[in-house]
């Protein structure tokens, strides 16, 4: 069986050795990251292997496991001549978080805990909610009371405990983490674990075998709590390091501008959070996070890469959604704004001024509906 890898903080140092159903860091309760720098594989020995993330086998922490549903190895289609969309909404629960929760699953069912627990606005919870189902695993997952009630049906759906906080997403995070610390749970968690890290990289390693050992000019990446930000910036380093790509694409990350605190921080000039953000309502519910726990990193991998963070209006992101349904791709309010930043006319545009860029479409509609309804 193949050795896991200790995990640290971040913060401080402070190491977690492997194995352990520790979710945080001990001194300072913040997320931990993995201690795990592995070498890609190169593209010509890529062919031939199983179309799945787990092609990537060299750059994963875990071997593959038996709860696999497939995930991964989405389409990716051109929407005008330099932007192209990765259809990540077409996973086995719909949304990009599969990469990240078949990974927090499989640890779940190697460390063999008494009960998994997770948290979530709906997609994540899911994912982990049917891997878990696959894994044979008990479940329950915490959802704040605004969450859409097609994602609770498809949580329960999956055989998941729910627990519908009352309150805002924050209230329920503090609740799961309460609960957490309790013996014999695996908390899995796609904001402290850094499995779910290394699962949503394989986005940037799919993007590269797809545009033939190259990436774009441009990522833009919707960000709340920053997972898959975090993880395409592991990509593009482990890429970059193994000499498979000679630039490094800038990170541009997009937040609705009804609640974006990371998107505040970047003006100010900051390294982290500045003051206080108040929920809002939003369609863009699954980035609507006022403190994401990994602030710092998510501020850091964008300045170094020479992105920058953009904001949306309700508006941008309504019609964002009605666009791409006429074109044919029914994504979620949430998974069409970066589509709504990059759309000709934003400033995004302006400073892409016609180079490559991907934006991924991380949702299906079905999960939220019309924006503003139909």
């Amino acid at each position: 069986m193949t050795a896991l890898p200790d995990c640290y903080c971040p913060t401080d140092g402070t190491r977690v050795p492997a194995g352990s159903l520790d979710w945080c860091c001990p001194v300072c309760r913040g997320p931990l990251d993995l201690d795990y720098s592995p070498t890609p594989a190169t593209l010509k020995s890529l062919s031939g292997r199983v179309s799945s993330l787990w092609r990537y086998a060299e750059c994963l922490p875990l071997p593959v496991p038996d709860c696999t549903l497939g995930e991964g190895r989405t389409p990716l289609v051109p929407l005008t001549g330099t932007v192209s969309a990765k259809l990540d909404f077409l996973m086995p629960t719909l949304s990009f978080k599969d990469r990240g929760a078949v990974l927090l699953a499989a640890l779940a069912a190697r460390l063999k805990p008494g009960h998994v627990l997770a948290d979530s606005s709906g997609n994540a919870g899911t994912a982990v909610a049917a891997y878990c189902a696959r894994a044979g695993l008990p479940c329950t997952v915490y959802v704040p009371e605004a969450t859409s009630a097609k994602k609770l049906e498809q949580i329960r759906a999956h055989g998941a405990r729910l627990v519908v906080v009352p309150g805002d997403r924050e209230t329920t995070a503090r609740e799961a983490r309460a609960a957490a610390d309790a013996p014999d749970v695996f908390y899995a968690s796609h904001v402290h674990n850094p499995y779910f890290l290394h699962g949503t990289k394989t986005y940037v390693h799919e993007l590269w075998e797809d545009l033939g050992g190259r990436l774009p000019d441009a990522l833009v990446v919707p960000v709340g709590n920053g997972t898959l930000l975090l993880g395409a910036a592991l990509a593009v380093t482990e890429l970059h390091t193994a000499g498979l790509i000679d630039r490094r694409p800038a990170l541009h990350a997009v937040q609705a501008a009804a609640v974006a605190p990371l998107a505040e921080a970047w003006r100010a000039g900051a390294d982290d959070l500045v003051g206080t953000t108040p929920m809002a309502p939003t369609f863009a519910e699954g980035i609507a996070i006022p403190r994401p726990a990994r602030a710092r990193q998510i501020l850091r991998a964008v300045r170094e890469s020479g992105g920058a963070f953009h904001t949306v209006t309700e508006d941008q992101i309504r019609h964002a959604q009605r666009d791409l349904a006429s074109r044919g791709l029914y994504v979620e309010s949430t998974g069409v704004a970066c589509w709504a930043a990059t759309r000709e006319g934003t400033p995004l545009a302006a400073t892409l001024n016609g180079r490559s860029a991907v934006v991924p479409l991380c949702g299906a509609g079905v999960k939220t509906g019309l924006a503003g309804g139909a």
